[in-house]
């Protein structure tokens, strides 16, 4: 599958051949959402436990006689209405940290790739240099490429200048290649690769 390249500046910078197996996988819903699910579970903290009647040190003597003391009747301090008492129903260790073999995974990212390029959705540009970190630079390069909801992916190291001038622009995301994944491709309209880019993804995904 050939692509044409352009330059930030919206002019061609001649054509880059994208490999059918990355970038030419059927749309697989199902793989999509295994991914993404996996990857969104993988996000979520761990809950702090807390301690429950059983766990708290305290005395298990009981604290008055069970008649005539004009009180309460109580079993012993751990109860919880007690200060230092055990939580009632609190919080407890939940496992979100489920696993999801590499296959599928590198599935998903040549799915999520190629469906952006089905969509006609994928540019590739031939890399990322702006010339001035400029946020001003930046968006005029946005307006013409007909972005306005993009992810850029660079190669091993995003330039540093483009992602100073982009960071403060809204629905824009800028990643090295090795941080691509299926939901953040998902998540934006546009994806916008560099010629490293579209090396290394391929270098990743072929495994």
């Amino acid at each position: 599958m050939k692509v044409q390249v352009k330059t930030l500046t919206a002019a061609d910078a001649g054509e880059i051949e994208l490999s059918e197996a990355v970038f030419g996988k059927e749309p697989r819903l199902d793989i999509l959402h295994r991914v993404v699910t996996w990857q969104l579970e993988k996000r979520r903290g761990t809950a702090r436990k807390a301690r429950e009647r059983s766990e708290v040190a305290r005395t298990g003597k009981k604290l008055g006689n069970q008649k005539g003391g004009g009180r309460a009747r109580h079993g012993n301090r751990a109860a919880p209405q007690f200060i230092g008492g055990g939580k009632a129903h609190g919080p407890r260790v939940r496992d979100f940290n489920p696993s999801l073999n590499k296959k599928i995974r590198r599935l998903g990212l040549a799915t999520a790739l190629s469906v952006k390029a089905q969509e006609g959705k994928l540019i590739v540009v031939e890399d990322l240099n702006l010339g001035e970190a400029k946020t001003k630079a930046f968006i005029a390069s946005m307006e013409k490429l007909g972005i306005t909801s993009g992810l850029f992916i660079d190669g091993a190291a995003v330039d540093a200048g483009f992602a100073m001038a982009s960071a403060n622009v809204p629905h824009v995301d800028v990643l090295p290649a090795i941080g691509a994944n299926v939901y953040d491709i998902l998540n934006h309209d546009t994806l916008v690769l560099t010629r490293a880019a579209v090396s290394a993804l391929e270098a990743r995904v072929n495994g």
